[in-house]
């Protein structure tokens, strides 16, 4: 009797970890961090933290849907640092200077394109040129943050512009501008994956690519669109980092963002072999991660070891994901 009672009980534990492992981890996090970490529940404090998860976030849902359709994207990090290259050196030039609306208008836009251009090149790689998703979005790894300290001469871009900071700085009813953005942002995916035929296909080729192509569906089309959302979030993100730092540094923006996207991507429940898009999971993901980091560091443990927390947190999800199958 007692041996059924225990088993029903690890039943149950089990259960609870691989149903709602984020959210038991969430609540661990804060709980140590309330009792533990010096001023974490100061205003300052949730302010930084929303800044940080919010650009985590943007990047991770758009690694989502790329996961969601069985690929992965390395280049985000890159394009974030190519695209938050390129504002500031539009809207601190001579035209930008004498046209400052414009300016600004150019540094968010012209940026903005370049990340769906890369995105687009990610997609013709792995949609038409049937290049694998690693080997495709590596060149742009490789290649994408060299433009950018090409384009910037590997110097520091310092700025100071309120218009363009307002992307990092600005606040709307007393909360960080970017963490709005990324709300509205999750709620515009979760719209598009539940309620489009677009959305139904990224699913589709995710759970089984053979049974969408051979049910008519525009494989590589929606596979492309995919990376081009991904690209365009990337730069996204890298233009709210220039923002709220008032400077470019083409060397440090975005870097390691890939680890941090793809691992907000799986702890928010994404599955790596496809068929699944948790949008609202991808923001968990990020405010997991987010808090890991700094945890570690409000408590004077060195960044590098940050990595090594990352990738543990890759190892538990993956196993979570094992687990399910089981």
């Amino acid at each position: 009797m007692s041996t059924t009672i225990t088993e029903t009980r690890r039943k149950s534990v089990r259960q609870l970890v691989h149903g709602h492992g984020g959210i038991v981890a969430l609540l661990a996090i804060l709980l140590f961090n309330m009792a533990f970490t010096p001023n974490f529940l100061q205003l300052q404090t949730l302010f930084v933290n929303i800044s940080q998860v919010a650009t985590i976030a943007i990047v991770a849902m758009g690694m989502t849907l790329v996961i969601a359709t069985g690929g992965i994207d390395l280049s985000v990090g890159a394009i974030m640092a190519l695209a938050g290259a390129l504002a500031p050196l539009i809207f601190l030039s001579e035209f930008g200077a004498a046209n400052p609306a414009l300016g600004v208008t150019l540094a968010i836009a012209l940026p903005m394109l370049v990340a769906i251009a890369c995105g687009l090149f990610n997609g013709i790689m792995v949609a038409k040129l049937n290049v694998q998703p690693i080997i495709a979005t590596l060149i742009l790894f490789i290649s994408g943050r060299g433009i950018a300290q090409v384009l910037t001469n590997g110097n520091l871009q310092t700025f100071t512009n309120p218009h363009f900071s307002y992307l990092g700085t600005g606040k709307v009813l007393g909360l960080p501008f970017q963490g709005w953005l990324a709300i509205g942002i999750a709620i515009f995916l979760y719209f598009i994956i539940s309620r489009t035929t677009f959305g139904r296909y990224v699913l589709a080729i995710g759970g089984n690519e053979r049974a969408a192509q051979l049910s008519g569906g525009p494989v590589a089309l929606v596979k492309i669109g995919v990376y081009m959302i991904c690209g365009a979030l990337a730069g996204l993100a890298g233009l709210i980092v220039v923002a709220i730092n008032s400077a470019s540094d083409a060397a440090r923006n975005g870097s390691l963002m890939e680890l941090d996207a793809i691992a907000a991507a799986v702890v928010g429940g994404a599955l790596l072999q496809g068929g699944r898009a948790p949008i609202f999971g991808a923001i968990l993901g990020a405010v997991i991660i987010q808090l890991v980091k700094y945890t570690l560091l409000a408590n004077g443990v060195q960044d590098e070891v940050a990595l090594i927390a990352k990738a543990g947190i890759i190892l538990v999800a993956v196993y979570v994901q094992q687990a399910r199958k089981e």
